[in-house]
């Protein structure tokens, strides 16, 4: 007899019905996509309807770039790739006006929620961007789970994404004085300044970067590598 048994994408669209912007499943997980206005509440119902009673984590996301292979715009040259280092407005190639035409999605700054419900023994990413990619604010869920406090401090430190809500939204990775946000994607892989202590002036002190040269000696993409290949009759001969 066929198990009648709805799943778990089933079973979030019929609950929260149009506050769904996607809903997809793919390679055994289940992606579940809103909008911030709706963001806590959902939340909430997934921990008290859904049983997911804990969050394993909460990643920011930048889209910057998303889409975009290496190979179709670096400029290659016998000293390595500019990735990252060199760009039509100063340091970092990325540029988000200059993002090609229909990859990816319209707005940049994104959270990603992993959810683990013990009771179900089920798995769900929630998804939410932020509406202004300049500005990016989303609402936290540290009210809901607690245990993504730091997290939520993660990804503002690194992202520049601001949880409206959170108790104690401060830098958590990077010093007090540091400028700018290192893990979005326009962020110049070098660095703005370089940290060294002033034996005259007995302190440490930030200077703009001069001992890094702006290089990139790989591109951005995964590909195969052959050396770590066997063919059959080698592994063969190795089992026996």
């Amino acid at each position: 007899m066929a198990d009648a048994t709805p799943s778990l994408a089933e079973r979030l669209r019929a609950r929260f019905g149009e506050r769904v912007l996607a809903l997809v499943e793919a390679h055994g997980e289940t992606t579940l996509e809103v909008a911030p206005a709706q963001l806590v509440e959902v939340a909430r119902a997934l921990r008290d309807e859904f049983h997911f009673e804990q969050a394993i984590d909460l990643a920011g996301l930048d889209f910057l770039g998303y889409g975009e292979g290496e190979w179709e715009t670096t400029d290659v040259s016998s000293e390595g790739f500019s990735r990252g280092v060199e760009g039509g407005s100063g340091p970092g190639r990325f540029r988000w006006e200059d993002r090609p035409a229909g990859r990816g999605p319209e707005k940049r700054f994104a959270i990603s929620v992993h959810l683990l419900s013990l009771r179900q023994n089920e798995r769900l990413r929630l998804r939410c961007f932020a509406e202004d990619n300049a500005l990016p604010v989303l609402p936290s869920l540290v009210e809901i789970w607690p245990g993504l406090n730091w997290f939520e401090r993660e990804a503002f430190d690194l992202f520049g994404i601001v949880f409206e809500g959170h108790p104690d939204l401060r830098r958590i990775l990077t010093d007090y004085g540091f400028v700018g946000h290192p893990f979005r994607k326009d962020f110049p892989l070098i660095g703005n300044v370089e940290v060294r202590y002033d034996a005259e002036k007995k302190r440490v002190v930030y200077e703009p970067v001069t001992s890094v040269e702006p290089r990139v000696g790989v591109p951005r993409v995964v590909r195969e590598d052959s050396r770590w290949q066997q063919s059959a009759s080698e592994a063969a001969a190795k089992k026996a």
